[in-house]
């Protein structure tokens, strides 16, 4: 993934065709197509898989025990998203398939022992291991009805480089996060992860009780930071630190035959101006979580419906969003979402229809306002209070985020309705969005959910 929109940013910036002759060394290739026969029919724009391994070679043991990195690799699929780039070069759609997904494979050949495989079912990233990349590719379409053009692999060694060659990548939480699994201790707040932290934060299952659909959104959040970092302060523009990312990415990234330094400057040059709004993410959705399979154990199965309607919307390149004119206000991160903060609004003060105006700012932020504001009993309040009772503190950190300079204030017995006494220091209200529950992913309203990039990357 960073190989691929590192590729994507330099050839927008144009950087010039020497500069990136080093991938073809670099790169290793695979011939990921190989007698593959009735595969789906091509539709419009350009379909990667970006297949993120185990591999683990060139890490030390230091970092191995750093990181939480013990073990033989199991040579199968950590991460799997399909990236389809849009036929006029605007729009990168990127959708998570679940690695414990139910899979079937066909017939093929075990690439490690030759030896010969029946159809059977598996879990989706044991496809990688029975038969590489060609049965990947090969499942994957099949499960989707996607034609894939290109596919590149990534493995933990390549991407801890590649994140610390670009200086690290910002990414914000509203609490904190552990995993005694992977090792990631994160407060809340923002953080510049080094390649090292980075990997245990995409790697994490176990800090929300979502398991994989959790580690989905997180590595979505993780690309659209990078995303971010790239295009909007040059990180990845400037010859010398964009040779260091082919350093660190050389011997340990693998890509098809076709996908050539040729077709990834001419691919970038053709995205020029893709910023952190161009992109949208989603997930596959899912009918059930968790679902015994004998000889499998607990997968994930496709809502067949609504992933149809997905893939549709994959192959005849349609937005996965709706795209506002304008750009989104970036929103700040709260633990509890806005539309489930209930809110009363007073005037403190002698400015006629200020109250009105908070409650209106505030409603149109998402909070769940009466609409109906009043006068308070004081007048000449200058600092805007949030009252709030101390059973609903969470949701009152919320409000006061929105409100810039506000003092929150206890209120014990005062109930689920906090109440806003504005002063005259209110100004505006800061935009404020909560982290998607994992839980979105899983069950859709309607078909499937995606968000922009912009919408997830921290302000």
């Amino acid at each position: 993934m960073v190989t691929t929109l590192s590729v994507l940013v330099l050839g927008a910036g144009g950087i010039g065709h020497a500069v990136v002759t080093s991938l073809d060394t670099g790169i290793s290739r695979v011939d990921a197509f190989k007698d593959m026969k009735n595969r789906p029919k091509a539709g419009h724009g350009t379909n990667i898989l970006l297949v993120g391994t185990d591999g683990r070679e060139r890490i030390t043991a230091a970092e191995k025990a750093r990181y939480r990195l013990g073990g033989a690799p199991c040579r199968c699929t950590d991460t799997i998203i399909l990236v389809h780039i849009s036929e006029d070069r605007r729009r990168a759609s990127l959708v998570s398939l679940p690695r414990d997904s139910y899979a079937e494979l066909t017939e093929h050949t075990d690439a490690t022992t030759g030896k010969r495989h029946g159809p059977h079912p598996v879990k989706l990233n044991a496809a990688y291991a029975e038969g590489g990349p060609n049965l990947t590719v090969r499942t994957v379409e099949r499960m989707t009805g996607v034609k894939i053009d290109h596919y590149l692999e990534v493995d933990f060694t390549s991407f801890m480089r590649t994140v610390d060659a670009v200086g690290g990548v910002r990414i914000c939480t509203a609490r904190p996060m552990k995993d005694p699994y992977t090792g990631l201790d994160l407060p809340a707040g923002t953080h510049t992860l080094d390649g090292g932290k980075a990997l245990q934060y995409v790697r994490s299952r176990h800090v929300d009780g979502a398991s994989d659909l959790g580690r989905m959104q997180r590595q979505q959040r993780f690309v659209a930071a990078l995303i971010d970092r790239a295009t909007s302060d040059g990180a990845l523009l400037h010859p010398v630190r964009f040779r260091k990312v082919m350093g660190a990415v050389a011997g340990s990234v693998r890509a098809d035959e076709g996908f050539g330094t040729e077709e990834m400057v001419a691919l970038g040059k053709a995205m020029r101006g893709f910023t952190t709004a161009s992109s949208e993410f989603t997930s596959v959705p899912v009918g059930a979580v968790g679902v015994h399979v004998k000889g499998l154990g607990s997968t994930v199965k496709w809502d067949p419906v609504r992933s149809r309607k997905l893939f549709d919307s994959i192959r005849e390149d349609r937005p996965l969003t709706t795209r506002p004119a304008t750009p989104a206000p970036r929103r700040k991160l709260v633990e509890v979402a806005p539309k489930e903060v209930r809110v009363q609004v007073y005037n403190g003060t002698r400015l006629d229809g200020l109250g009105a105006k908070v409650d209106a700012a505030l409603r149109a932020t998402g909070f769940n306002t009466t609409r109906t504001p009043y006068n308070a009993d004081r007048r000449d309040v200058v600092r805007t209070v949030v009252s709030y009772d101390p059973r609903w503190d969470r949701s009152a950190k919320s409000l006061a985020a929105a409100l810039p300079g506000s003092e929150l204030r206890a209120v014990p017995r005062q109930g689920a309705v906090l109440k806003v006494t504005a002063g005259t220091d209110f100004k505006a209200v800061q935009p404020v969005r909560s982290e998607t529950p994992p839980t979105a992913m899983a069950k859709p309203a309607g078909g499937y959910t995606a968000v922009t990039g912009d919408q997830v990357v921290c302000p």
